[in-house]
C-alpha cells in the first residue's frame, strides 16, 4: 500500500510540473545598462551582462550572471579636496541568481536575488600631477536583490550590488564598491511553448 501511495504521489507531482510549464525552459538574457556608484568622487558608468538561465517552473527561474561595469568608485571620505581625480576601474561579476515571476502573461514582473564573486580592478588616481594606486585589485563575495519585468522577450531590471568596501593603501579611507545597476536587454529563448 505504501508503494502505491508513493507512486501515486510522484505521478501527481510530475503531472503538475509538466502541465504547468507554459514557457520554454532555457533562456539567455543579454543587454546593457547604467551602474550608479556611491562615495566621494564617484561617477556612474556603463554595464554589460549575459545571463544564461533555466526555468525550473513557470514562476521560478535560476541562472548565472556574467557582468562587467566600468565605473569610477568613490571614497568613504572627502580625500579629493586637493582637486585629485579617480580613474575608471572595472567591476566584473560571476554569480548565481534566482527570480520569481508573479504572472504568466506577456507582462511578467519579478523579484529575485543573487550572490557570487566580484572582481574589482585596482583604483588609481592622480593628485597634484602624481599618479597613485589607491586600492589594489581584489576579489570579493557580494549579494544583490533585484526587481524587474519581462515584456515578451524584452526585459528590464534594477539590482543593488552589495560588495564590501576596500581599504585604501595606507588606510586613510575606504573605496566603496557597491553599485546600483539599471538594465535593459532581451532574451533569446524562454518564450511560450
Amino acid at each position: 500500500m505504501k508503494k502505491i501511495s508513493l507512486l501515486s504521489l510522484l505521478v501527481l507531482c510530475a503531472g503538475l510540473v509538466a502541465s504547468a510549464q507554459e514557457y520554454k525552459p532555457f533562456k539567455v538574457g543579454v543587454g546593457l545598462g547604467y551602474a550608479l556608484t556611491t562615495g566621494d568622487g564617484a561617477k556612474g558608468g556603463v554595464l554589460l551582462y549575459l545571463e544564461p538561465a533555466y526555468r525550473v517552473s513557470d514562476p521560478l527561474l535560476v541562472g548565472i550572471r556574467l557582468e562587467t561595469a566600468a565605473v569610477t568608485r568613490g571614497f568613504s571620505e572627502d580625500v579629493l579636496a586637493s582637486g585629485g581625480t579617480i580613474d575608471v576601474a572595472a567591476i566584473g561579476s560571476f554569480s548565481a541568481f534566482g527570480q520569481y515571476y508573479f504572472s504568466t502573461g506577456s507582462f511578467r514582473p519579478f523579484v529575485g536575488a543573487g550572490a557570487g564573486f566580484f572582481t574589482l580592478a585596482a583604483v588609481s588616481g592622480s593628485a597634484q600631477g602624481t599618479v597613485v594606486t589607491a586600492v589594489e585589485a581584489s576579489n570579493k563575495f557580494g549579494f544583490y536583490p533585484r526587481v524587474g519585468f519581462d515584456l515578451g522577450h524584452f526585459n528590464m531590471s534594477v539590482d543593488f550590488n552589495l560588495i564590501p568596501a576596500s581599504e585604501t593603501i595606507g588606510g586613510l579611507a575606504e573605496v566603496k564598491n557597491s553599485y546600483l545597476g539599471f538594465r535593459a536587454g532581451f532574451s533569446i529563448g524562454g518564450g511560450k511553448k
